[in-house]
């Protein structure tokens, strides 16, 4: 497993780290973002959108556990956070083989319904606006992206 580890100093670097990656992804693409409350998650993934061509503002999807944005590829915005195990067959998992890119917040909460391969990113605080995250490739295909990505 391929691991690299970046830090950014302000929420505009995190976002522009992000979107940075998001020119690497490609339709099918899963990426877990874990982190404690505040971390940046929400932060990262306005930036992924960001490269991905999306127009429409971008934000936490906790209360509606989806939202699905129009860009070069769609992008699928998840926060399971507040899933139950009712919640369990809620479809997710066709996303993840869909035509976007699939963004999972609090994926350790639904480990068992996502795939195998997927690009892990961690993010830590380090301070006020100082952020560590912590990228973990699972599969070729994401090895090979973080290799692309951290040239």
């Amino acid at each position: 497993m391929k691991t690299i580890e970046c830090s950014t100093n302000s929420v505009e670097e995190t976002m522009a780290l992000a979107e940075t990656l998001a020119g690497l992804l490609q339709a099918g693409d899963v990426l877990t973002l874990e982190g404690d409350l505040g971390a940046g998650k929400t932060h990262f993934t306005k930036g992924l959108a960001a490269g991905l061509g999306v127009k429409t503002v971008v934000n936490s999807p906790t209360f509606t556990i989806i939202k699905e944005y129009s860009g070069q590829l769609p992008l699928y915005h998840m926060d399971v956070y507040r899933l139950t195990e009712e919640d369990e067959e809620l479809g997710l998992e066709e996303y993840f083989q869909g035509d976007g890119v699939s963004v999972v917040e609090w994926a350790h909460l639904m480990e068992q319904q996502l795939p195998k391969e997927k690009l892990t990113c961690s993010l830590r605080h380090l301070g006020e606006d100082k952020r560590l995250l912590v990228f973990k490739a699972q599969g070729e295909r994401y090895e090979r992206l973080l290799k692309e990505f951290s040239l």
